[in-house]
């Protein structure tokens, strides 16, 4: 399986990693504004890392030798698990903070799967990685307004691509993560804990990419235990 991951430096999407190196079959690219802690992992050629930042889709471009050359040219999953989160009151936002937060959760996301569309072929999977915010709803919380609505847009997007995608066997699912262990939960409730680690979340996000499109499509799908 050649398999691509966003956000891949720290959290769920390092744990993610780890689990789909598990299988010596799989070869991962893994994108993250920060590599040390990829290079740490020591997974030989099977994992290539690469700085991108999401902010800056013009960087996406870089991207295509690696896949022409280690890929062969052919994607088999892709999982968009980079977000951005920024918690104010709704009267404090910036237009700075609203680029920022729908520049990483949507457009980097939109123009990401644009520029890979050509290695995708049927039986590909599209895994975006979304929040239990963003589904209509769900128990919204004072200070993510604006990640909340780009994670709606994300679902949205999600239903959308996976209806365009369907003749070519492309299938788009979105997952709705709730609380889990790490800095973005710590930043968005600090007084709250929970047992959900990354480790446990990482393992399930690789199991749903590897196998989850044999049974849904187009779907956005609460992966939550508690409230938040």
């Amino acid at each position: 399986m050649h398999i691509i991951i966003t956000g891949a430096s720290r959290g769920i999407g390092l744990e993610t990693v780890k689990a789909l190196l598990e299988n010596p079959d799989h070869k991962i690219l893994a994108l993250s504004r920060n590599i040390r802690p990829l290079e740490d992992l020591n997974a030989g050629s099977r994992l290539q890392y690469r700085v991108l930042d999401l902010e800056k889709p013009h960087s996406q471009s870089d991207l295509l030798p690696i896949l022409e050359k280690e890929f062969a040219g052919k994607v088999d999953i892709l999982i968009n698990n980079a977000g951005l989160l920024i918690k104010k009151p709704f009267a404090e936002f910036e237009p700075e903070d609203f680029d920022r937060i729908f520049s990483v959760n949507v457009k980097g996301v939109v123009f990401l799967i644009q520029q890979l569309l050509p290695f995708f072929s049927s039986g590909s999977h599209i895994v975006n990685i979304g929040s239990m915010g963003g589904i209509q709803g769900s128990v919204k919380f004072e200070g993510l307004s604006l990640y909340a609505a780009s994670k709606g847009a994300l679902s949205v997007l999600t239903e959308c691509l996976a209806e365009e995608f369907n003749p070519r066997g492309i299938a788009v699912n979105a997952l709705a993560l709730g609380a889990v262990e790490t800095e973005m939960m710590r930043q968005a409730f600090p007084a709250y804990s929970t047992s959900m680690t990354a480790k446990i979340m990482g393992t399930y996000i690789a199991d749903f990419a590897l196998n989850g499109h044999r049974v849904y499509n187009g779907k956005v799908l609460p992966v939550s235990s508690t409230t938040p």
